[in-house]
Parts: C-alpha cells; structure tokens; sequence
C-alpha cells in the first residue's frame, strides 16, 4: 500500500501485512515512510486510550500525518501489537493500494 499525495509523490509503502488499521486510519511502519517529506509540528494532541501524539506537516502541508511514538502500553492489547512510530496520514495524502 502506498501513502500519496495528490501530485503522485509516494510519502510511505509498505505491504498492506506491514501496516495497522487503527480506527479506520492505516498506519504504516516507520522505516517505509519517506522522513524527508515529513517536519514535526507543534500541535498538540493526546488520545484517551493511545498516548500523546506527534503531528508531521506532509511535504508543506500542516498536521497531515501523525505518530505516537511512546504509546500507553495498555493500548498494545487493543491494537494488537506494538504501533510505537508508525505513522497515518489524512487529507491531501491518500492511502491506496
């Protein structure tokens, strides 16, 4: 699967067996993610259940891609594995297959 954005750039790919759906929102693994497209932004934000997240900009575009790169332990058994790092994207980045 493959994160894009709307001019074609490839952010993420990985093999769908790689990624995690979350909440409806795919999360790819950190080594499959492009860094170079990626800034860290300042907004904040902390889920009940998964921990404080880290907002990424998506090649200019704010807040388009999120990680939680220490997630509450407890929210590994909901998920069903360790998701710490991975990243999922929204708006003008579509994920496809």
């Amino acid at each position: 699967m493959k994160a894009v954005l709307s001019d074609g750039t490839v952010v993420a790919e990985a093999p769908e067996s790689d990624l995690i759906k979350i909440e409806g929102n795919w999360y790819f693994p950190p080594a499959s993610v492009n860094d170079a497209l990626l800034e860290k932004t300042d907004t904040p934000y902390t889920c009940p259940w998964k921990g404080e997240a880290q907002y990424f900009a998506v090649n200019g575009l704010q807040d388009r891609a999120w990680s939680y790169p220490t997630p509450y332990p407890t929210s590994f058994d909901r998920v069903g594995k360790d998701y710490s790092g991975y990243v999922a994207f929204w708006k003008e980045v579509s994920v496809v297959e």
